[in-house]
């Protein structure tokens, strides 16, 4: 008996090289985020030459959400089967290319949707690192170490912030910069990171093993609320700086600060959702943080100021989002087998990209045809007022000791 505690307090304790992966994972999946989002702060500043219609702004700053949500899933199961110390570096150094190209791509709309396109490999990391941190922190610590992994999506917030202020100081500023920081990543993540020696290495071909992440009842569960809460980051992160210049007439930068503070608390509040998730059933958490988004969103359909009520309302709906963001994927690694963390991450992951990539569109669309936002705001409240009771109705039942 006493050996066996003594295993158990052994396999639960967390080893300095599962910190060093969550750091290492942590930072380059920040600075990946940066680039997914570079062209969102600065789709005004393009505009000036190129004139897009609001419809045509929005497609611009969702095509890199789009391509980098649906690559998480074949990236997802190359994780599964190559490791994450082979793929973080290799995205990483890929995701150089197209931050580069989009200096000389900037005077062309069709360009910067060629750009765009490839600019999504940087959304695919998601998929890299929660498979990683899962591998290597115990069940009780892993809502937590995947809530601070998922702390890298402020790389949303550094975009808003940093990137229209370098581009002041110089229009090649801001890709050269990101261009090195990935490089020098990319050398510090092929050193510092370490797979599990003892994790599980699928032979099926990813076709298959996709497919039994496919016929899992959960992947597609989890993937609606993901798509509510990480998809409403992701939608305010491309498409808030744009809302708050039309409506609330801020200047670029201003906007940029703004939508910036927005992403920093959900940044925040993501870790909070994976710690509350170890202590309470994550379906719960994830039910009320929804609610509470859902009512803070009906709040801002109304058009208040944006000092102080609207700003509340953002304010309260990024921690809503970022709870749910951390909850739902502490119920993933709860109830997906081991050697299929990585094919189930890159299904949901994509499916809560995709969840980013509609509404800028839907709002874009909305604003053109009836110059109001309301609609929209009250279409976010009834999907995340859905998404509640479906999580405290529903998922609260499934065990968290479920192996699927």
């Amino acid at each position: 008996m006493g050996e066996r505690t003594a295993a158990n307090a052994q396999d639960e304790r967390v080893s300095g090289t599962a910190y060093t992966n969550l750091v290492v994972a942590t930072l380059g999946f920040g600075l990946t985020f940066w680039a997914w989002n570079l062209i969102a702060p600065l789709a005004g500043e393009f505009d000036k030459t190129l004139h897009m219609s609001s419809f045509g702004q929005s497609f611009l700053v969702a095509v890199p959400v789009i391509v980098g949500s649906l690559g998480r899933v074949p990236v997802g199961a190359l994780t599964d089967r190559y490791g994450a110390r082979l793929m973080f570096p290799l995205i990483s150094a890929l995701t150089i290319v197209p931050v580069l190209l989009i200096i000389p791509a900037r005077s062309s709309y069709g360009a910067l949707l060629v750009v765009g396109f490839f600019l999504g490999l940087g959304g695919t990391t998601f998929a890299i690192g929660v498979p990683l941190v899962n591998s290597w922190f115990p069940p009780h610590k892993r809502g937590l170490g995947l809530g601070v992994f998922g702390m890298g999506m402020g790389g949303v917030a550094l975009s808003g912030y940093f990137t229209p202020r370098l581009w002041k100081h110089g229009h090649d500023l801001p890709f050269l910069v990101l261009a090195v920081a990935l490089g020098v990543y990319t050398v510090l993540a092929a050193l510092l990171l370490r797979d599990r020696p003892d994790r599980a290495v699928p032979t099926a071909s990813l076709a298959t093993r996709l497919g039994r992440a496919g016929r899992l009842r959960v992947t597609w569960e989890l993937s609606a609320l993901y798509a509510i809460g990480f998809g409403g980051i992701v939608a305010f992160g491309v498409y808030l700086p744009t809302y708050l210049k039309t409506w609330y007439h801020l200047s670029a930068t201003d906007a940029g600060t703004r939508a910036a503070g927005f992403a920093l608390v959900t940044v925040v509040f993501r870790p909070f959702g994976g710690w509350l998730s170890d202590r309470v059933h994550p379906a719960v958490v994830t039910g009320w943080a929804l609610a509470l988004t859902a009512v803070f969103a009906v709040v801002q359909a109304f058009d208040p100021a944006l000092s102080p009520v609207g700003t509340i309302a953002f304010l309260l709906m990024a921690a809503g989002l970022g709870t749910t963001s951390g909850s739902v994927f502490a119920l993933v690694s709860q109830v997906t087998p081991v050697d299929r963390v990585g094919s189930v991450t890159g299904i949901v992951g994509a499916i809560g990209g995709l969840g980013g990539f509609v509404p800028p569109l839907v709002m874009g669309a909305i604003y053109s045809a009836k110059g109001s936002y309301s609609i929209g705001f009250m279409l976010l409240s009834d999907l995340a007022l859905a998404g509640s009771v479906y999580a405290v109705g529903r998922m609260r039942n499934i065990r968290p000791t479920s192996t699927a």
